[in-house]
């Protein structure tokens, strides 16, 4: 490293669903690193990979602000070991586990965390409409079993709406799930922190009258959606969503940082949904407002992920 400005690859774009979320949090994210202490150069993982390799040695630490495919799931995290470039968050096994909403499920299920019943159905794999709502009930949550931002997810109501629902989330992948719907409070649960990380506040979201659910545009439509941090949820059950966001962080071998969507059930049980690796990053993001609830302002927050970026490496 140089007495002087830690050299800072930003990496934003990428081919994902979730391109324009990440390109416009890039622009935040650039604004809000000091100047002082940060040289901040953009690279576009869609074009710039080979430029990324050229230009390794001019290049302290990687700061990567990919959601979704090829940046989330562990294949940009294994091209950045391969270069030896210290970057945020968790490695090549974390991400890519908690890209899987499958393997999720599964290990949340084996640490005593509780999840809601699901299906996965694969591509060109015959499947019953019929045995899935017998077998789940109706309403169920039909998803893509990799991708980010709710890309291609639907609620069924009845069995046409499954099989709709089933085609177009197939569009998206290989592997679709299909899981029983939890009606309740959705809440997130952002963590910090490396070997002894911990639960931030709690934030509550809750989507507009016109959206069935927290979807793509319920997410980035400025107002679509009311977030309450810290969220009005009684201490039990709070420091148990913390507790389970922090047990999910280490099921899924994470570093860093994470943010983890649970519903909050109309019978006061609580369920997981996934874990976010790169969660967003604009400033109005869920995870940046539970870190300024727990006291870390949005430069403040950037300069402790590449604090715990680079732990380790010196």
């Amino acid at each position: 490293m140089h007495n002087d400005k830690l050299r800072i690859a930003l990496l934003a774009g990428g081919r994902s669903g979730e391109r324009e979320v990440s390109l416009m949090g890039a622009v935040g994210v650039e604004k809000a690193l000091d100047a002082e202490k940060f040289q901040v150069t953009r690279y576009d993982p869609l074009t710039d990979l080979g430029r990324i390799a050229a230009e390794k040695d001019k290049i302290d630490f990687a700061f990567l602000l990919l959601h979704g495919l090829w940046g989330e799931d562990g294949t940009v995290q294994g091209f950045l070991d391969l270069l030896d470039i210290p970057y945020q968050g968790s490695g090549v096994l974390g991400s890519a586990l908690a890209m899987d909403k499958n393997l999720s499920k599964k290990l949340y299920r084996l640490n005593d965390l509780p999840v809601a019943d699901w299906r996965i159905i694969e591509k060109n794999r015959e499947f019953s409409v019929e045995d899935l709502v017998a077998d789940l009930d109706l309403p169920l949550v039909v998803k893509p079993v990799a991708d980010g931002s709710s890309l291609g997810m639907t609620i069924a109501q009845n069995v046409a709406e499954l099989g709709v629902g089933i085609t177009q989330a197939l569009k998206h992948g290989n592997r679709v799930m299909v899981e029983s719907f939890v009606k309740g409070r959705e809440i997130t649960v952002g963590v910090l922190g490396n070997d002894e990380p911990e639960a931030l506040p709690l934030v509550e979201i809750i989507p507009g009258d016109e959206y069935a659910f927290f979807d793509y545009n319920a997410k980035y439509q400025p107002g679509a959606t009311k977030e309450i941090c810290p969220a009005e949820i009684d201490k039990d059950v709070t420091a148990k969503a913390q507790r389970y966001g922090v047990t999910a962080h280490k099921a899924l071998q994470l570093r860093g940082y994470s943010r983890t969507d649970m519903i909050l059930a109309d019978d006061g049980e609580l369920y997981l949904l996934e874990t976010n690796t790169i969660p967003g990053m604009t400033p109005t993001s869920l995870y940046p407002q539970a870190a300024a609830a727990h006291g870390l302002d949005f430069s403040g927050m950037l300069e402790r992920l590449i604090e715990l970026g680079m732990e380790g490496r010196e």
